[in-house]
């Protein structure tokens, strides 16, 4: 039987939790992100070092039907002439109260949520900075939770960008813009949270005659389905062809992954070494927020 530990980490550290699954030899599976700073994850990185057991951290999305089936559709890399992801969503409270009843613990101890809310603001301030203003405390917030998604699903389809060439918070650091640079191209995120109840996120990949777009729906209602678009020049205009809907849930082609690593001894592209560029990436975005002023 396979003993397996899935970490909830959300936005804490893994701290005790994570090192004492290594600790006890088990397959770990982290919820995104792995870790809030590149300073926690370099100490898991090295008290993972040589591990035999397999740890993969949860980005979904990238386990997505849609965006599997769009890395064979892509262009090559270098006919790609520009890239815009987006994400434009509301909180999931405007969907769980409408399609479901979810259970919310009353009984957690005020003390542990209390000195959980510590821990984690400490840890984004290592990065931010300790006077930082509440506007990029909350830019930062809102990279290491809704904007890791794409930034991991960017870095899969596209590889590492060379730097960061602008970054801007605005509305009170929840909504930030990015442009990555990847030499030949640019790729421009977005990120917008409101109170409209939509959800609109997108990865779009263009050359001179193809685009491909990837389609995401919330995740907070199960089983919605993804899209993938892939339109072409013709002689008689662009054609498009449409891939799905594509109902495979994310979070279960997730869940089988993880157990295909474990089974073959094989290592995830989600592992801790590539969860560090993220946080990499996101450190690199603050800073260029500090330096521009960053809105």
């Amino acid at each position: 039987m396979l003993l397996l530990s899935r970490i909830l980490l959300r936005r804490s550290s893994p701290g005790v939790a994570a090192c004492a699954a290594i600790k006890a030899d088990k397959h770990i599976l982290l919820e995104k992100p792995a870790c809030l700073t590149v300073r926690e994850i370099d100490e898991l990185l090295a008290l993972s070092k040589d591990y035999a057991r397999t740890i993969f951290v949860g980005y979904m999305r990238r386990y997505a039907p849609a965006y599997l089936a769009a890395r064979e559709e892509l262009p090559t890399h270098a006919d790609i002439t520009h890239v815009r992801i987006f994400d434009l969503i509301s909180e999931g409270r405007h969907f769980l109260k409408k399609s479901q009843d979810t259970l919310y613990p009353t009984d957690i101890d005020p003390a542990i949520l209390a000195r959980g809310a510590r821990e984690r603001d400490a840890l984004i301030r290592e990065v931010v900075g300790a006077d930082a203003p509440a506007d990029l405390v909350r830019a930062y917030r809102g990279l290491t939770a809704l904007s890791s998604h794409h930034i991991s699903a960017m870095r899969g389809l596209l590889g590492e960008p060379v730097r960061v060439v602008a970054a801007h918070r605005t509305n009170g650091g929840a909504n930030t813009s990015v442009t990555f640079d990847y030499g030949h191209f640019a790729c421009l995120y977005d990120a917008v949270v409101d109170e409209l109840g939509l959800f609109d996120a997108m990865i779009e990949v263009r050359s001179n005659t193809k685009r491909v777009r990837i389609i995401y729906d919330t995740p907070y209602i199960r089983s919605l389905p993804t899209r993938l678009e892939v339109t072409e020049a013709g002689s008689l205009g662009p054609v498009t062809k449409a891939f799905g809907p594509l109902y495979g849930d994310a979070f279960c082609n997730e869940l089988e992954t993880f157990h295909r690593h474990i089974t073959n001894g094989t290592r995830p592209l989600t592992d801790l070494a590539d969860s560090r560029r993220d946080l990499a990436l996101m450190a690199e975005i603050i800073e260029t927020m500090k330096e521009s002023g960053g809105r």
